[in-house]
């Protein structure tokens, strides 16, 4: 009987022509929306690039990290020092500060990944409380306090405000679409397919000789160098960085978790559908102090509850649909 592996459906072609869409607006949106608009969708495509790494990381390689807050402060302070200290400009620093955070991250995993479960866990968080320490006892850097992104490297970015403001929102459309694109194309290949084995049973994969630990340290050194990206990112906005905004482990990794739960965990389009969902509750219920936190914390018990893949993972059993197809699926084909 003859059969054909695919991954292309009908939902998938509509969804790419919906993105294209998406990605014009998004392209054309600095020439007839407002600043604040263009500050927004900023902030939205840069968490979606943190869920994004999470994902990948949790969802796909099964390493549940809480200390991802560490690789973006780190991103954020290496950039401050590379050109702050070193002189570098911004945008140059912006990226040697991922790679950086990526170097980093090599001595880094050797240390948790001697850890399993929910040690592993609790070691990604003490690590990111180690480098926070470590930061605020830097005094070059503000030491406790922090500091803020001299004038002079401001206007290097761009002579105008709005210059200044076009160029990091390019940017960050720029770093979303490629943590998609990484995870996408990293999914489709051999890795992918190692990825797959190892989150389902790493004993099985070691058996059927998956390199578990090459897999798994290659892609917590991947996520580390992007998440140190998209912090430097972030602190380029913010043009001030201190040791407890850089490391907080609410608005950083607390933030990324929820977006991949509620949005749908070992999947491309759950942290998209997670993030609007996210930002949607946090302007209806962000006035209400404690209460918006509350409400969260119910909504995403009640998701991992009634939902364990998450609202995409409800979408795509009652329609199909895969707006990323990464999944093979087996078609036979007709004997006639």
């Amino acid at each position: 009987m003859d059969y054909a592996i695919t991954r292309t459906t009908r939902a998938s072609e509509i969804g790419k022509l919906l993105l294209v869409g998406i990605a014009v607006v998004l392209i054309s949106l600095p020439y007839w929306a407002g600043r604040a608009d263009m500050r927004f969708v900023a902030e939205v495509a840069y968490f979606i690039a943190l869920a994004q790494m999470w994902n990948l990381l949790a969802g796909y390689a099964g390493l549940v990290s809480v200390g991802q807050q560490a690789f973006v402060g780190l991103g954020g302070y290496l950039l401050f020092a590379l050109a702050v200290k070193l002189g570098i400009p911004p945008i140059s620093a912006l990226f040697l500060a991922g790679l950086l955070t990526a170097v980093i991250a090599i001595p880094t995993a050797f240390v948790v990944f001697r850890l399993r479960g929910a040690y592993f866990a609790i070691g990604t968080w003490v690590v990111a409380e180690v480098f926070r320490l470590s930061m605020a006892q830097v005094s070059e850097l503000g030491g406790g306090s922090g500091m803020s992104l001299p004038a002079s490297l401001v206007k290097s970015i761009a002579e105008s405000r709005s210059g200044r403001e076009m160029t990091i929102y390019y940017l960050a459309l720029g770093i979303s679409a490629v943590s998609i694109a990484v995870v996408y194309y990293l999914l489709r290949f051999k890795t992918g397919l190692a990825l797959t084995a190892i989150r389902d049973s790493e004993e099985g994969a070691d058996s059927l000789g998956v390199s578990t630990f090459q897999t798994k340290f290659f892609v917590y050194v991947l996520v580390a160098g992007v998440t140190g990206l998209i912090g430097a990112l972030i602190f380029l906005q913010k043009l001030r960085i201190s040791p407890d905004a850089a490391f907080s482990l609410p608005d950083w990794t607390v933030s990324a978790i929820f977006i991949v739960v509620i949005g749908g965990i070992g999947t491309l389009e759950g942290p998209i559908l997670g993030a609007f969902v996210f930002f949607a509750l946090r302007a209806v219920l962000a006035d209400y102090g404690s209460i918006y936190l509350i409400v969260m914390g119910v909504i995403a018990i009640a998701v991992m509850l009634r939902a364990p893949r998450g609202l995409w993972g409800l979408i795509h059993d009652k329609t199909g649909w895969q707006l990323f197809p990464v999944r093979r699926t087996l078609h036979l084909k007709d004997p006639l």
